[in-house]
């Protein structure tokens, strides 16, 4: 055997504790490709990159380069179909091209829609391609309990979280993409406070709403020295003042003096807030 050859060997287990799996194996089958189906909700829809790497498949398929679409049979209006967990830019590109009248796919078992989210979560967590967005879609259509009070805190905000990065619509007001930092956010501060943190910004009627927002008004609403001498509607006055001459601001205070954009946001905003007067302290 050639030296750079090496045969697949098993590592050690110690420690771990080998999961024995829930489902059956999954089985191999050749299908027609314009027979798959894809389900909206926990898939997203093709988006003009999405288009443009279909055509690069078409143009180029090579069965070498082929990867077989994960799928899972499910029921449609009395009809058994298959659903495409993983691969769905796949399936067009062979439904497209007239060469490829059958492909090769993977048929894991997931009997519901749940089921099927919960599968296209574990293929994707792991892909750059695949957002954050389209994630926290697939984990509300799983019933994943994370994902549901992300959006019951952002609704109880009066904030909408959109399905995709380019479905903003007229300002952005009360709307965003930011969901790995509200996650981070609730996780940190709970439900309640990350509710209070948000409203902050959405009665700013400042759209979208993003991260480096949301990081500088949760450091006002927490920080002792900010939070004891601000009110959250002073500061959603001073948001609503400055506009986006604040962000401006934000980048000359930062670069000066040496803090991350997010923090120079906040002293900006902290800066322009109405301040309660603190108590005296009288000496013994």
């Amino acid at each position: 055997m050639q030296d750079n050859i090496r045969p697949i060997a098993p590592i050690s287990v110690a420690g771990l504790v080998p999961m024995a799996p829930e489902t059956g194996m999954p089985i191999c089958e050749v299908v027609d490709p314009t027979t798959l189906h894809v389900d909206p909700a926990y898939q997203r829809n093709v988006s003009e990159k999405g288009l443009r790497q279909i055509r690069r498949i078409i143009e180029g398929f090579d069965w070498a380069k082929f990867k077989p679409p994960v799928c899972a049979y499910a029921e449609c209006d009395g009809l058994t179909i298959l659903k495409v967990l993983d691969g769905q830019h796949t399936a067009i590109a062979a439904a497209s091209n007239p060469h490829v009248p059958l492909i090769p796919v993977m048929i894991v078992d997931a009997e519901n829609t749940i089921a099927q989210a919960r599968a296209f979560i574990g293929q994707n967590t792991d892909r750059l391609g695949v957002t954050t967005l389209q994630l926290h879609q697939a984990a509300l259509a799983a019933a994943d309990e994370d994902a549901q009070t992300l959006e019951l805190v952002c609704t109880r905000a009066n904030i909408k979280v959109l399905k995709a990065t380019n479905s903003y619509t007229g300002t952005g007001s009360r709307q965003t993409i930011a969901v790995k930092q509200i996650e981070a956010l609730i996780n940190r501060r709970g439900s309640k406070l990350a509710r209070e943190i948000l409203e902050v910004l959405a009665n700013a009627e400042r759209g979208p709403l993003t991260a480096t927002q949301i990081k500088a008004v949760e450091l006002l609403m927490t920080e002792p020295e900010y939070a004891d001498v601000i009110t959250p509607d002073d500061l959603t006055n001073a948001i609503v003042d400055l506009l986006f001459t604040a962000e401006d601001e934000a980048k000359i205070f930062a670069a000066s003096h040496k803090v991350t954009f997010w923090r120079a946001l906040a002293i900006t905003w902290f800066r322009k807030c109405k301040k309660r007067r603190q108590p005296v302290v009288r000496a013994a």
